[in-house]
């Protein structure tokens, strides 16, 4: 509830709105105050990758590309190092996993900083057709991440296109 202070008196100083805000559409007026709860949950949690100190998952972006005989995926992981990735097939899903520990250490005559981060990751991927698993190829350069996966034969038979017709 809010309250006005004004040099009346009495009840009509009571019904006074304090603000014009208060005046408008009452659905208005939800809407901002939603939208106020929701900025101010939303208020400190860090959401870059390995970033703050709340940030403990992450994220990575993935691409999936795929053409007649493979299907490539490529993920960015800035920062990681390829020990720290860990990669799987199962069932027809990719799944890319990884945690990244930071340690910066700063000395000085009459200073002593040290900042720590650590993050950590997993992200599962369908995958569009069938592979062959065993001929699976996977490169880790400049912080990009990029797993090759051959088709399976039965997933490289040609596809029959259908012709779609104006009525």
């Amino acid at each position: 509830m809010a309250f006005r202070l004004s040099p009346w008196q009495g009840k009509k100083s009571q019904n006074l709105p304090a603000r014009r805000e208060e005046r408008q559409d009452p659905f208005t007026l939800l809407q901002r105050e939603m939208n106020r709860l929701f900025e101010d949950f939303n208020r400190g949690f860090e959401l870059e990758p390995f970033g703050g100190e709340g940030a403990k998952t992450w994220t990575p972006r993935v691409n999936v590309a795929e053409n007649d005989k493979e299907v490539t995926i490529t993920a960015e992981l800035p920062g990681m190092d390829e020990k720290n990735i860990d990669i799987s097939v199962s069932d027809n899903v990719l799944t890319i996993k990884g945690e990244k520990h930071d340690e910066n250490e700063e000395k000085g005559r009459n200073f002593y900083r040290m900042e720590r981060s650590f993050g950590s990751f997993q992200r599962s991927i369908a995958l569009p057709a069938e592979v062959e698993m065993d001929k699976a190829d996977a490169s880790f350069k400049k912080g990009v991440l990029t797993v090759t996966l051959p088709k399976s034969k039965e997933a490289q038979k040609e596809v029959k296109k259908i012709e779609v017709k104006s009525s």
